[in-house]
């Protein structure tokens, strides 16, 4: 799956609502905050972490490319 972004970055709690992996922002800073997603491969809890073009994230077993 993938996310167009038409700024520099967008963060990850904005791109996992932005993918429709979770219903709202409440929700993406609880699974975050849980160690549920990955970024490039790597657990992150930061509901801010900066995502750009070409990064990605996981999320119970969907990958999604940020382009």
């Amino acid at each position: 799956m993938e996310i167009t972004i038409k700024d520099e970055y967008i963060k990850l709690g904005q791109a996992l609502k932005l993918a429709g992996l979770v219903g709202s922002g409440v929700d993406a800073k609880f699974v975050i905050q849980d160690g549920q997603v990955k970024v490039n491969g790597e657990v992150d809890t930061r509901r801010g972490k900066k995502l750009y073009s070409g990064d990605n994230f996981e999320f119970e077993g969907t990958l999604v490319t940020v382009k």
